[in-house]
């Protein structure tokens, strides 16, 4: 018995960074969107930029599909494509790459910055456009 429990603690321990470790999508968009996160906790960021449920999975939001359509084996590529559309996908005012650089959700209407899309693009143009966002 002693020894089924010394294996149990020992595949616990060994499984641990797996369930702890972050999809490579996930990485891609905090870097790739310079999100910081809370408590500098990566795994606090939102899966919700690209899917409807926090912690990822089915079903996506509408940025996410928009993504979806642009992905062609490379998620960084995918991610830039999506806003370098200069499509608003949750139909709220504001263009989805106007929303990544406010920090706001570009899948989720009720999610939207608090100045103007004339004010956003203005500051987005100042900090290097779009092209900020292309994958390193």
């Amino acid at each position: 018995m002693r020894k089924a429990g010394l294996l149990l603690l020992v595949l616990v321990v060994a499984l641990v960074p797996f369930a702890a470790a972050r999809p490579p999508y996930r990485l891609q968009t905090i870097n790739q969107f310079n999100l910081v996160a809370d408590r500098g906790d990566v795994r606090t960021v939102s899966c919700q930029y690209c899917h409807v449920n926090a912690n990822g999975g089915a079903p996506w939001n509408a940025f996410g599909k928009e993504v979806q359509s642009n992905f062609k084996g490379n998620i960084g590529d995918a991610l830039y494509e999506a806003l370098k559309a200069m499509k608003d996908s949750d139909g709220d005012g504001y263009a989805d790459v106007l929303e990544v650089f406010a920090g706001t959700l570009p899948g989720d209407a009720s999610s939207k910055p608090l100045v103007t899309p004339q004010f956003l693009m203005q500051s987005l143009e100042k900090a290097g456009g779009v092209d900020i966002y292309k994958p390193k």
